[in-house]
């Protein structure tokens, strides 16, 4: 079975650029206000500095507190120019930066944000472990990863659908059969993260929220 690579990820989502947010506004909403509330909880009333993995249209963006400082980064150019768009449309002063960036060679700073959020994404990379790594290496010490994402069923009849729509759901720049188990294990591995947080959200629950703090 092949698998997911840059190049097919960003001809994938330049493609759903036009029409991301008309198919997936409302599906993803749920997801989208747990993972800014996760994170505005951790900044608190004074803010702080967001690191947004995937920000795609910028559909997130007017959803951020103004006391919150985000930079948004993807690796689809078409999906960045509607996120553009969009802050200018909303005068999203609070938006340091959005860049075309590679997630798993992020070219920030060590400890660089208080949180790094990264909805409907780690399915979605080549190397989701490499990935994650770097989320760790840019964010504080006292600082959140808070990921929303869908993940596979360990048995039953999501579990063999997720297994039989894979191949083309690659196509489409997903991974359905993506395991939770796949990231405890890269926790363990690691060892400088800690989960704290892993619940269901909407829309059937088949999608979770997911916090890790940084540990060491």
């Amino acid at each position: 079975m092949g698998d997911i690579n840059k190049e097919s990820v960003a001809r994938a989502y330049a493609r759903w650029a036009p029409v991301y947010d008309a198919v997936f506004g409302k599906v993803f909403a749920p997801g989208r206000a747990a993972a800014i509330e996760a994170a505005e909880k951790h900044c608190g009333a004074r803010g702080g500095r967001i690191l947004e993995v995937g920000v795609g249209t910028g559909i997130s963006l007017p959803a951020y507190s103004a006391a919150n400082r985000i930079t948004g980064i993807d690796i689809s150019k078409p999906m960045l120019r509607q996120a553009a768009e969009r802050v200018v449309a909303h005068g999203l002063k609070n938006v340091e930066a959005l860049s075309v960036m590679d997630a798993a060679k992020l070219a920030l700073p060590d400890e660089s944000f208080d949180v790094v959020v990264a909805q409907f994404v780690i399915t979605a990379v080549p190397d989701p472990e490499g990935t994650l790594d770097e989320f760790v290496r840019v964010v504080k010490r006292d600082g959140e990863i808070i990921l929303v994402n869908h993940l596979g069923a360990e048995s039953g009849p999501r579990w063999l659908f997720e297994q039989c729509f894979a191949p083309i759901a690659r196509q489409l720049g997903w991974r359905p059969e993506f395991p939770f188990k796949r990231l405890s294990d890269w926790a363990a591995r690691h060892g400088g993260v800690r989960l704290i947080e892993r619940r269901p959200v909407q829309p059937l629950g088949h999608f979770s929220l997911i916090r890790f703090a940084r540990a060491d």
